[in-house]
């Protein structure tokens, strides 16, 4: 009798979260929110152009809602949490995604079993920026002038984790560096610091330094993708400019609640693939600092598993950590 209870029991839960063609075929019936970063951010700024469009390819509204802090592990944690019926949805970027795993003691969710990757969404690469009064023409003259005044680099980051701070790390590293890490409440402060000269320099996102380098505002040496970026063609990668091998770039993604139908990740999947693939979105990104990218829900949880295990290393070869 308990065995008979047990599959009925068993039956009736999977009844009642499974999602018939039908209805994944009229999903969504109402508004959908995705919850992401602080206002201002670059998750922010991607979420209300995504949310912009999907709600006019539903005919429903896309609610972004802001839940900035520690990383982002809060917001990320209220999503994993939440009903897996496709109506709350998640952009979370590298550092709640990858990274957090090895930064934080505890953590409230798992980002691996805890949510159900829909597509990567955009990369963007930082850059290396110096106050203007800083004597160095390009990335070679920038590191030999960091040599040869060790411990008075003062390199700004946007806070414990961050793609700013572990990018500065893996400079100091590769490099060979005394620089001092110095950590800043945003992006935003951050970039402040080394245009008042409060700081010397520091790997920024793109979009928070184009505007400043080309006001002579800020000097760029190189940026830290792989290529060079989109916006800003004439900054030569790292590794054009000396130091071969050198990488570090910050993305975004979209998940929903593990347990979401797969039915309805798949049409989420088609419907951001679509819209990151128009030109409108695009070249939207790129005034931002980012490239588009997308792909399979296979796809981003493998890239989000192979990102894990790269940050880890860098995190343990850094000890740092966040509280």
């Amino acid at each position: 009798m308990r065995i008979l209870q047990s599959v009925t029991t068993a039956v009736l839960i999977a009844a009642s979260t499974a999602v018939s063609p039908v209805q994944a075929q009229t999903y969504p019936a109402k508004p959908v929110r995705i919850i992401t970063g602080g206002p201002g951010t670059l998750m922010d700024i991607v979420a209300r152009h995504l949310g912009q469009r999907l709600g006019e390819h539903w005919g429903q509204p896309a609610v972004v809602e802001n839940r900035g802090g520690a990383g982002f592990t809060i917001g990320t944690g209220i999503a994993a949490r939440s009903a897996p019926d496709g109506y709350t949805l998640v952009l979370a970027d590298r550092t709640a995604l990858a990274a957090a795993p090895s930064l934080y003691k505890t953590l409230s969710y798992d980002p691996v079993k805890d949510l159900a990757p829909i597509t990567l969404v955009a990369v963007a690469p930082t850059v290396l920026v110096s106050h203007p009064l800083i004597p160095a023409a390009d990335l070679r003259e920038f590191i030999a002038y960091g040599k040869q005044h060790k411990g008075a680099l003062d390199f700004a980051s946007s806070g414990p984790g961050t793609v700013g701070h572990m990018t500065n790390e893996l400079f100091r590293h590769a490099a060979g560096i005394d620089l001092v890490n110095v950590q800043y409440k945003g992006g935003g402060a951050a970039m402040a610091a080394i245009i008042s000269g409060e700081a010397k320099a520091g790997f920024v996102i793109a979009a928070n330094t184009l505007s400043m380098v080309n006001a002579a505002r800020l000097k760029a040496y190189a940026v830290s993708g792989k290529k060079r970026f989109a916006g800003a063609p004439d900054i030569p990668t790292a590794d054009e400019a000396g130091l071969p091998g050198f990488e570090s770039i910050y993305w975004v993604g979209m998940l929903a609640p593990a347990g979401t139908p797969g039915q309805i990740i798949a049409k989420l999947n088609g419907d951001f693939v679509e819209i990151l693939k128009s030109p409108s979105m695009q070249a939207a990104l790129v005034t931002q600092g980012a490239e588009a990218a997308s792909g399979t829900p296979e796809e981003f949880s493998a890239f989000i598993k192979s990102e894990t295990v790269k940050l880890k290393k860098v995190i343990d070869l850094t000890g740092m950590r966040a509280e």
